[in-house]
């Protein structure tokens, strides 16, 4: 009995200091965002051509946007160690404390090969974004971003005939 009141006494005091509550839930995620930061990809291979990347800020998330010619392409996105360039496994120097690779899967021949593909000065969470080359019908670009953070990526169709893959990195947990 002793031991019992001894155990209640305790799980009064704590409960008391605010470590442990009744109504306990989860940390509101920032901007109701739930991506998480694990490989997304699709499988479909295109052959309608990349014809531009560009970018943008959003309160949330900064993107990346690839514009195809024609249907969506599928994609491989994920946070490596290193970006290497298609073909010659060469490293891609990256800003940034996370690198993500984003393998797009249609041609990108045309697309500069470039270390400052897309300007992303003064983003909040994208450091650098670099064309690490286009290879057997698939193009990959080099992401650099502050910090492992949450990402999502999806297709949308047109303008058009065309079509675009996104990319969005959270700004927060």
């Amino acid at each position: 009995m002793r031991k019992i009141l001894v155990w209640l006494a305790m799980a009064t005091l704590i409960a008391g200091l605010g470590l442990i509550s009744p109504n306990a839930s989860a940390a509101t995620p920032y901007c109701g965002i739930h991506w998480g930061s694990t490989d997304k990809s699709s499988p479909a291979m295109v052959t309608s051509p990349i014809t531009s990347v560009r970018s943008g800020q959003h309160p949330c998330f900064d993107r990346i946007v690839v514009d195809l010619a024609g249907p969506a392409a599928g994609y491989l996105v994920r946070y490596v160690p290193e970006v290497t360039q298609d073909g010659s496994g060469f490293p891609v120097p990256l800003r940034g404390g996370a690198y993500l690779q984003m393998i797009v899967r249609a041609p990108g021949y045309d697309l500069p090969r470039s270390n400052e593909l897309v300007n992303v000065t003064g983003y909040r969470t994208f450091r650098q974004v670099a064309s690490a080359g286009s290879f057997e019908g698939q193009t990959t670009l080099g992401v650099g971003v502050r910090a492992r953070l949450p990402f999502r990526v999806f297709t949308l169709d047109g303008p058009g005939n065309g079509s675009r893959v996104v990319l969005d990195v959270a700004h927060l947990w």
